[in-house]
């Protein structure tokens, strides 16, 4: 596989790492996946990933609030060749989300969530209703350094994992898992969800 290209404009350091990129990828190919939603785009790095997973008519559709990095994600997508494949959509995602469903545009077989983790559980209801039996939910950063297993945290982004996981341990209509990673990001991990009922 050709190299992923790095982002020509700066962004933050926060796209998932080279390995995460290919398990994504490996994911998508080994379900037969035809549609990716991917909430969070930053720098269009694992973007990138699903649209080369997809076969010919694949479709990538992935969500970003800042028009600072939607302009990285557009010229890297353009670089790679990618930018027929992805519709990028600027926006909150909580308000393009419901435009998401209004316009029909699922059900998917892999929703990626990587944004803002206050919101988590609010993108995890959204992916619920935008899957179908079969689909694949993905949430990226939940161990966050481990500090996700302590109770006392103050941080936001850790108190929005702990209710995502809270939510997750009470949805029956998924089977799922957490996988924790350690690699040049430091020590992190994704959660995956595999949606069993309607």
């Amino acid at each position: 596989m050709r190299a992923l290209m790095s982002a020509p404009l700066p962004s933050p350091s926060i796209s998932v790492a080279p390995n995460q990129g290919k398990l994504l990828y490996m994911l998508a190919r080994m379900i037969g996946a035809r549609s990716v939603l991917e909430i969070g785009t930053l720098g269009a790095y694992s973007t990138i990933w699903f649209a080369r997973a997809l076969p010919t008519g694949g479709r990538v559709i992935t969500l970003e609030a800042e028009a600072k990095h939607g302009e990285v994600a557009r010229r890297n997508l353009a670089r790679a060749g990618l930018s027929s494949v992805v519709d990028l959509r600027l926006g909150l995602a909580l308000e393009t989300l419901p435009k998401v469903a209004a316009e029909k545009l699922g059900p998917f077989d892999i929703i990626f969530i990587d944004a803002d983790k206050a919101n988590t559980t609010a993108y995890f209801e959204w992916a619920l209703k935008l899957s179908h039996i079969g689909s694949l939910i993905i949430v990226d950063n939940v161990v966050r350094d481990g500090a996700v297993a302590d109770p006392k945290t103050a941080d936001a982004s850790v108190k929005g994992m702990r209710r995502f996981f809270d939510r997750l341990a009470a949805e029956r209509r998924v089977e799922a898992t957490a996988i924790q990673t350690v690699g040049s990001k430091g020590y992190d991990g994704f959660a995956i969800a595999r949606v069993i009922a309607d």
